[in-house]
């Protein structure tokens, strides 16, 4: 079926007001679980084959947590859709004020390559229970998994409600060039940049989940073997194709050599032999990001790893040293395995130098005084972070999760994921018996009096 007979039969269809009444949405979810749970070898085996992935990482990282949030919207739907009564002023005294939450209609949910289920399957989640239709486009990069979920799709759901369309660029800027009542998209800045321009056409909203160059500070008062495993960690799951993976490590000068050395043998202690076929580590999407990343290694500053291999696609954990903001791997989002450190003494100057930057979609600090972590948290801006942890934000159906300026507008999961895919609609009740005159023509000195004192 064609792109634009998919969509005219999904207005047709949420039309019919079916997708309005909370037991059909839990039906919906039900019948998604009922598939996801089917499917599960089949999931498992494609995130290998496109990226890799460990049965472990598979589930923990994407299966695992789309469960977890399959499971949070089913338990908290209703409550979640029910209308909210809030308080009514005097100014419309005798009415009842209420808060409706109403589906955006037809949505398109645009999905990447380096988490393929989970970030295909949440927002998915979300848009059913918040009453949508939804057209997916998952990734052309990770064509295993974006057929596992066009099989998932197929089994729970009819077109006219949810459909998975696969392809390309070209069937890209098809979807783009429909009109939507919202459009859901998780990749790139610079895609996510022709999104915005493609929806603004037809006026579409959007919510953007995009990236950049997350810092990672580790400050002279920090537990330094805890935060050298848990950044190695961070860094080198999914070989750092992962948007919120702490980008490049500040580290205060007088912990910075017993940081290094933490992070060497964190490494091999974690990885110790990654081009190992049966290391779990992971490869590179595809051959050009891994030749991208090539380009990014110093191997001047390499003091561990750096070595790579075609054939499996892999990049060893690499750490570089004594870099600079002016070096070719800070001039733009690694999404790869390389982790370059960074020395500072203030850090007045480095916050700054950070919230002078383009604001990231992650943070992360590590240090042993609290009060001191709250002030840095407050002082910048960013879509999420960590006190002394990395990526484990995300891992959570009870925040909401997104970005700021150039690293997303918009967040979901849980509550939030509800509310991205709904309109609220604000009603006053107003009752018959009395009607204020106050308000009317002609207008006296009288009447402004009494305006002004209800309204002040």
């Amino acid at each position: 079926m064609e792109i634009s007979e998919i969509t005219e039969l999904q207005r047709k269809f949420f039309k019919t007001g079916k997708t309005l009444d909370p037991a059909y949405r839990l039906a919906a979810l039900e019948k998604l679980e009922k598939s996801v749970k089917a499917h599960e070898k089949e999931v498992t085996e494609a995130l290998k084959l496109d990226l890799g992935k460990s049965e472990q990482e598979a589930f923990m990282c994407e299966y695992g947590l789309s469960l977890s949030e399959l499971n949070h919207m089913k338990k908290h739907l209703k409550s979640y859709a029910r209308r909210r009564r809030v308080k009514t002023p005097l100014t419309n005294v005798l009415a009842a004020s209420y808060v409706y939450k109403m589906p955006y209609g037809n949505v398109l949910v645009m999905s990447p390559w380096n988490y393929p289920f989970l970030l295909t399957m949440e927002p998915l989640i979300d848009a059913i229970a918040a009453g949508n239709t939804v057209v997916l486009k998952p990734s052309a990069y990770s064509p295993n998994t974006s057929l596992a979920i066009k099989h998932i799709i197929e089994e729970a759901f009819e077109e006219a409600y949810v459909a998975v369309t696969l392809g390309g660029r070209a069937e890209n800027q098809k979807l783009l060039d429909e009109r939507f009542d919202l459009i859901f998209f998780t990749g790139s800045q610079r895609v996510g940049t022709e999104v915005m321009q493609k929806a603004a056409v037809h006026l579409t909203p959007v919510t953007l989940e995009l990236g950049g160059k997350s810092p990672c500070i580790i400050d002279r008062d920090a537990d330094i073997k805890l935060a050298a495993k848990r950044v190695v960690f961070g860094k080198y799951l999914n070989l750092g194709q992962t948007c919120i993976a702490p980008d490049y490590v500040l580290c205060h000068k007088e912990v910075k050599e017993e940081f290094v050395k933490a992070v060497k043998a964190e490494i091999e202690k974690q990885f110790p032999e990654p081009f190992s076929s049966g290391s779990g580590y992971g490869k590179i999407i595809n051959e050009k990001h891994f030749d991208r990343l090539l380009g990014l290694i110093d191997k001047e500053k390499v003091v561990m790893g750096g070595k790579s291999d075609r054939d499996t696609l892999k990049i060893e954990p690499t750490v570089m040293d004594n870099v600079a903001y002016e070096d070719a791997v800070m001039q733009e989002e690694i999404f790869g395995p390389l982790m370059p450190i960074l020395e500072f003494e203030d850090l007045n100057k480095v916050l700054e130098d950070i919230d002078d930057r383009p604001h990231p979609l992650a943070f992360y600090y590590f240090t042993n005084d609290l009060k001191k972590a709250n002030k840095v948290i407050s002082r910048c801006r960013f879509g999420g972070g960590c006190i002394n942890d990395t990526i484990i934000h995300i891992a959570t159906s009870y925040m909401p999760f997104g970005g700021v300026g150039a690293s997303g507008m918009g967040n979901y999961h849980g509550k939030s994921g509800f509310d991205t895919f709904s309109h609220s609609k604000s009603i006053v009740d107003k009752k018959r018996i009395l009607d204020v005159n106050m308000r009317y023509q002609p207008y006296d000195a009288f009447k402004l009096k009494l305006i002004k004192m209800f309204l002040k």
